[in-house]
């Protein structure tokens, strides 16, 4: 079967298709053919040899996959050959074949087609499970940085869904439109001071959730953002690991700040959070209430320019490999 590999650390020129054994179904694991692939900012962070996969785990890139069932291993019960699924994984996407364990695969919401589903699971499973850590309710105001991009348009629909009040960050006027288009009530342009725009928003109270893709960069003005009884939750590093925090200002608002990744999850709850997507989100998607974001495709053959589109920030919504 062939595979994306990354020749060597570095650039999207480094990445190339090879040929790999086909895998087989273990234990509790099943085989999908894959149809589509998601790209994700882990996927250029692992290219770059900055995000290892988990010890274990295949090196190919790629935590998201849509296709068919291939092959059933021991132990798993509820699918057959030929069967539609989308996966959730820590590894070995961008392949023309990945072995999953079972519980990370589900099926895709009904109406939506393979390629399209491709982009979908990895962006619910971290909004869903990053609300619910937070305890993001009706009635509260969360503020989503990165609202145009895969996470951000996800998270944008779901906090609606949830009975939320939606500030959002984006870079350009076609994005803050998309963000608006989407459900956001306020859109905000991260050029400007985007601070003082929540602050004048919330009457000076402040949002009482932040999901924050950006980390160091944001960090002492996402903790002034907040309100009182905040919860702050870090889940990328596009602006750097190390930040300065002020204790003193979190203090006094009782805020929290934590971060998540899902990546690393042991098998369980990742389990876990894909059966709660199914429950929860799929029929919001099948409603109509949640849209799938715009997406932009490219063949498995042209994976290094999926990486370059999606290094340059002029994508809106999903990139996705198909084979």
């Amino acid at each position: 079967m062939r595979i994306v590999t990354v020749t060597a650390p570095g650039g999207p020129e480094n990445l190339t298709l090879s040929d790999a054994p086909r895998p087989v179904a273990g234990p509790g694991e099943v085989v999908i053919t894959v149809r589509a692939a998601g790209v994700n900012r882990a996927d250029l962070l692992q290219r770059q040899g900055h995000y290892p996969p988990p010890p274990g785990i295949s090196d190919v890139i790629g935590l998201e996959v849509a296709g068919t069932i291939e092959s059933v291993g021991g132990d798993v019960t509820g699918w057959n050959v030929g069967d539609p699924c989308i996966a959730l994984l820590a590894g070995g996407g961008c392949a023309e074949l990945v072995s999953v364990p079972a519980g990370q695969v589900v099926a895709p919401p009904a109406g939506v087609d393979l390629v399209s589903a491709a982009g979908l699971i990895e962006v619910a499973a971290t909004v869903l499970s990053n609300f619910d850590h937070v305890h993001l309710g009706e009635g509260e105001s969360v503020l989503i940085h990165g609202g145009a991009g895969g996470i951000g348009t996800f998270a944008i629909q779901y906090a609606k869904a949830l009975g939320a009040r939606v500030l959002t960050t984006a870079g350009s006027a076609d994005k803050l439109d998309l963000c608006r288009k989407l459900g956001a009530d306020v859109a905000i342009d991260y050029h400007d001071d985007w601070a003082d725009a929540v602050k004048a928003a919330t009457r000076g109270l402040g949002v009482d959730v932040i999901l924050d893709v950006i980390g160091a960069k944001y960090l002492e003005a996402n903790v002034a953002a907040l309100a009182a009884d905040g919860r702050l939750v870090v889940i990328g590093m596009q602006g750097g690991s190390k930040g300065t925090l002020d204790l003193g200002r979190l203090l006094g608002k009782r805020g929290t700040v934590t971060a998540t990744s899902l990546r690393g999850r042991p098998a369980d709850q990742k389990a876990a959070i894909c059966a709660a997507v199914a429950e929860r989100v799929w029929p919001l998607v099948e409603a109509g209430q949640i849209r799938l974001a715009p997406e932009t495709r490219f063949p498995l053959e042209q994976v290094a320019q999926a990486h370059r589109h999606l290094e340059s920030g002029e994508h809106t919504g999903k990139v996705i490999l198909t084979l």
